[in-house]
Order: structure tokens, then sequence, then C-alpha cells
């Protein structure tokens, strides 16, 4: 028999976290990446005698315009609705054993199209052939197909394997989609592939080592981004590897440092390597009744051969006052000549352009369904970015969007 445990105001048992025995399962952020034991999980939670189950996601219908002024020509604007679904289970395999599953989908192909959504400045993957810019890419159908299992030695210490087809290999932070500081923003960061922008990969095998609040992890992993075809699986290349060091020095924060070498990303641009390095700190804090605090800094460099390194920055925070959400999120982003797809003649094949953004929203809950959250919001980003793109751009470009939010309550957890 199988008991719901996610109702509001009853206490859900302590569980693990997915790949490890000893740990909580607040820590569990993206792939193999480590939260603060602090944060919040919003979700469904289902016990049976061996197995326990747990569902989350989000949905965002919306209106997007992607230049209020309609100060440039490269802007856009559209009705859509941003997406994601997620279920996990996990047992105990022996005393000492842990099973772990996830599958992750994304119906952004159907609400976005092929092209993606809207966003100024975003960069990464193709459409038709043709590079993704000023949009961002819709992500697969299956987003994660894993599996993972951990031995503990004792509370101190255990060695974990993780392997997906897709997964995340141990590179970056905990992806957007998944950091608290985020959950309340529909849009991808436009530093997504600075930092996160592996967390779909089409084979990946990671082992990970804990000692108390250390953990090492090396990945091998396929370099090649999803092709355009939202729906298959792509070929397993394990062309690619990375570590990554996480610490949590205390419930509140989660740190780490990691560098990825990545064969090929780009299929557009298949001759180009790229050494990705990246670092992050995560803060949870709770100070009373669904009232926290959470936000994220991070900073990621991709280095390809023979060219200058790029660096991004981010800093994001959500503060939740019970029914009621106020978030902000600030980049710093070097976009090259190639990333905004801009003719080399004109702009300089080797040129670096910085793009600020600056983004202020609020959500607020307007009533719940059963389980699940309905909340009405709204944002406004602001742009600072080079004043050579003002032909393209316009000088310091809007956007804005108002949207409904669909998404799991609040689970209550006996930290």
């Amino acid at each position: 028999m199988m008991q719901d445990s996610s109702m509001m105001g009853i206490d859900i048992p302590p569980m693990s976290h997915s790949y490890s025995l000893n740990l909580p399962m607040s820590r569990n952020g993206s792939g193999t990446a480590w939260l603060p034991d602090a944060s919040p999980m919003y979700g469904i939670m289902v016990h049976s005698k061996k197995w326990m189950y747990m569902f989350h996601g989000n949905i965002a219908p919306r209106y997007t315009k992607q230049d209020l002024g309609n100060k440039g020509s490269r802007g856009d604007e559209a009705f859509d609705a941003p997406n994601w679904f997620m279920a996990m289970g996990q047992r105990k395999v022996g005393q000492k054993g842990l099973f772990h599953f996830s599958a992750m989908l994304s119906l952004d192909r159907l609400t976005e199209g092929g092209g993606g959504y809207p966003l100024l400045f975003q960069s990464g993957e193709s459409w038709q052939n043709e590079p993704l810019v000023d949009h961002q890419h819709p992500h697969d159908l299956f987003s994660e197909l894993s599996v993972g299992y951990t031995y503990a030695f004792s509370k101190q210490s255990d060695l974990s394997i993780y392997v997906g087809y897709p997964g995340e290999p141990a590179l970056g932070s905990v992806a957007f989609m998944h950091r608290p500081s985020a959950l309340s923003n529909p849009d991808a960061p436009i530093s997504h592939h600075w930092n996160d922008g592996t967390h779909i990969t089409f084979g990946v095998a990671t082992i990970g080592y804990r000692y108390d609040k250390f953990k090492i992890e090396a990945s091998s992993f396929t370099g090649r981004e999803p092709n355009e075809n939202r729906y298959n699986f792509d070929k397993p290349r394990f062309d690619s590897y990375s570590g990554r060091l996480s610490f949590n020095p205390s419930k509140n924060w989660s740190l780490q440092v990691s560098q990825g070498w990545i064969k090929s990303p780009e299929a557009l641009h298949s001759e180009e390597d790229i050494t990705r390095t990246t670092a992050s700190a995560i803060y949870s804090l709770s100070f009373g009744e669904e009232k926290s605090l959470n936000a994220t800094a991070l900073w990621g460099l991709n280095k390809s051969k023979g060219a200058d390194g790029e660096n991004a920055a981010l800093l994001e925070a959500t503060l939740r006052l019970q029914r009621l959400a106020l978030y902000t999120r600030y980049e710093w982003t070097q976009k090259s000549a190639e990333e905004l797809d801009l003719n080399p003649v004109t702009y300089g094949d080797r040129s670096v352009f910085p793009v600020n953004a600056l983004t202020l929203g609020l959500n607020y809950d307007l009533f719940s369904i059963g389980k699940f959250r309905v909340a009405g919001g709204g944002q406004l980003i602001g742009y600072y970015a080079d004043n050579r793109l003002d032909n393209l751009y316009g000088k310091n470009p809007m956007s804005g969007q108002v949207f409904l939010r669909i998404y799991p309550s609040l689970m209550k957890m006996n930290m």
C-alpha cells in the first residue's frame, strides 16, 4: 500500500539524500550536485514498503516580449509555457547500499517550438542548421534517465556511481531550474552555457567519493550538445571528462569548483573544443513558516584553443514570504561575435561584447488545486551591453513578461 506524505501541515519523516544514506534529502540538486541542507523542497512524496518516490516540476504559461521599446531588430515576443517534470525513486539495498533512479521530461518542443523561446542575448545550440541567438533552446523530451548506486563505508564516508542516458556530469553548479534561488523565474540565465549547459548529456558516467562535508567526483560524458531533434536519443560518445569538488560547511551553504574538457560541444562548430571552469556558492536560510531566503553566486569561464577566455558571472536571489516570492538576477556575460552570430567583417571575428542584465520579478500564490499551486507573476529585465551592439539591440533595451506558474506545494521536512 502506497501512502502520500506531502500534505501541507503534516511532517514527513526524514529521508536520505539520493546518493547517501547519511545525508538529508534536501541536499538533492540536479544530477549529483549538492544544494544546502536548509533548501526548501517543493514536490509530492509517496512511500511504499521498500521504495520512496518523489514527483516535482514546473510549468509557466506566459506572454513575453523581449524589446518593450522596439529599439532594435532582434527582440521577439511569444505566448509560450516553459516546463519540466521529474520523478525519482530510491530504496535501500542491504544495510549499506542505496539504489536511485531519476526521470526528467520536458514538453518544451511542443510549447516553445524548435526555435525555443525569445530571450535577448541568449546563445547556444541551433535550429534548422542555424545558430540559436536571442532565443533559449527547447529542452529534450527525455532530459534525464539515470540510475545510481551508493555504498556507505560509515556515516562519514560513501562511494557513489551515477549513469545517465541522458544525464548530467559533475560540472557546474546545480542546474538553474533546480536552484531554489531561480525557481520563480521562467527564464534561463543568459550565462547558461558557461555553467550548467551540460545538464542534458546523452551519455554520462560519474564516480564520487564523499568524506564528511566534502565530495570529489569525476565524470566521462558526451561533449556534443543535444541535436535539433528533441524527441530522439543522441549517440553516446564519452569523449569528454570533468571533475568537481563540493563542500557544504554548514546546513546553509553549498560550495563547488569544477572543470570540464568538452569535445566539440556545438554541431555548427565541430572543430572547437571547450575547457569550462566554474565556481559557485549557494545559500539557503529559513526564518519562519514558508519564509526563506535563497541566493546563488557563480562564475564560469569558457576557453577554446587560440582564443581568449569568455567569462560569465551571476548573482540571483529569491525572498519567499509565504504566498509572495520576490526575486532578482544580475548577470555579466562576455559574448563573442560567434556566439551572437555577428558578421565578422563588420564586428571582428575575435571581438567579445560584455552584456549586463538585471531581472526584477515577483510571484504570488493565487490558489491551490489539490497538492499544486497556481501563482501569478511578472518580471522586467533591463540590459546594458557594449555600445557597438546598439544598432542591433537598441540602447539599453528592456524586456518584460506576465505569467502563471503551476508547481507543487512545499514539503515539510524534519531536519
